[in-house]
């Protein structure tokens, strides 16, 4: 009978999907077609595509990939069809597209300039240093799809898992892969020197620092079609999504930026008013 119990818990484990999984793949498939963007980009000449079309391109799959990412997940809870198959699915493309990607596309626009295109100091410095960025940037990745996989996983006791259902634990990995490509899109469009657009680099040590932090950054998961809200605040919305589509080119240069400083003020806020409350208790008790 255990044998039996054992092996209907196993296909119950790997069962699949059929619509959140095929967004999951979208997922996938968008950052794959944005590594070969990026390659592209670099290193081979396509014929009516300059290296700035294709970078372009890249970034755009990448935000795509985030697209799927974000309604695979809403679909799965939606609809009950979540499966330890499907989280680790999500994980591992999670780890091709926001991950690999973005850390191509630093080393090959930033860290591993064409030679000229530097002063000759800094040209042997970014080609020792490019890799070992994105190695951290992406292990950093991993660890924080690995981290978020134990603590949400049906085998730890729900006691031990994270108690704040409308947080993360850590900056989630799109919103990384965003915030450096929300960067990338600014330094590609509006052809920056190559100086600036080095700042690029302790931008990506920042945001690696940020995944496998302990800051609470908030996510909207919970958010669903048919929650009441106020006239204002739908107005807003609206107005919001308007200019975001008006102006495309630079709007995810708004969005990820965004909710990583809302994030920071957010966290700042928070231990502010409990450091607070410490103090007024504490004064209270003596």
């Amino acid at each position: 009978m255990s044998g039996e119990q054992h092996y209907r818990n196993a296909a119950d484990a790997c069962r699949i999907y059929f619509l959140p999984n095929l967004f999951t793949a979208g997922n996938l498939f968008s950052g794959f077609l944005a590594i070969l963007r990026f390659i592209q980009a670099k290193y081979v000449s396509s014929a009516g595509h300059s290296p700035t079309e294709l970078y372009t391109q890249g970034i755009w799959l990448v935000v795509a990939a985030s697209i799927f990412d974000l309604i695979d997940g809403r679909l799965a809870r939606a609809g009950g069809r979540t499966s330890l198959f499907g989280a680790e699915f999500d994980s591992l493309a999670d780890l091709v597209s926001f991950g690999v990607a973005p850390a191509l596309l630093v080393f090959f626009l930033i860290l591993s300039p064409s030679p000229g295109n530097y002063p000759q100091y800094l040209d042997s410095i970014f080609l020792k240093v490019g890799w070992l960025v994105g190695f951290i940037y992406l292990l950093c990745c991993a660890a924080r799809l690995a981290r978020f996989n134990v603590l949400t996983s049906p085998l730890l006791p729900k006691s031990e898992k994270h108690s704040h259902s409308h947080d993360s634990i850590g900056l989630p990995v799109p919103a990384a892969a965003g915030v450096i490509v929300a960067v990338a899109v600014i330094i590609v469009r509006a052809e920056v020197a190559p100086t600036f657009a080095a700042l690029l680099l302790p931008l990506m040590l920042m945001v690696s620092l940020l995944m496998v932090s302990t800051i609470a950054f908030p996510v909207f998961k919970h958010i669903n079609w048919s929650m009441r809200t106020g006239f204002f605040t739908f107005l807003m919305a609206a107005i919001i999504c308007a200019m975001l589509l008006f102006f495309s080119a630079y709007s995810i240069a708004v969005v990820f930026p965004g909710y990583l400083a809302y994030g920071l003020v957010r966290n700042a806020v928070v231990r502010r008013r409990v450091r607070r409350a410490a103090l007024l208790s504490g004064g209270g008790g003596s």
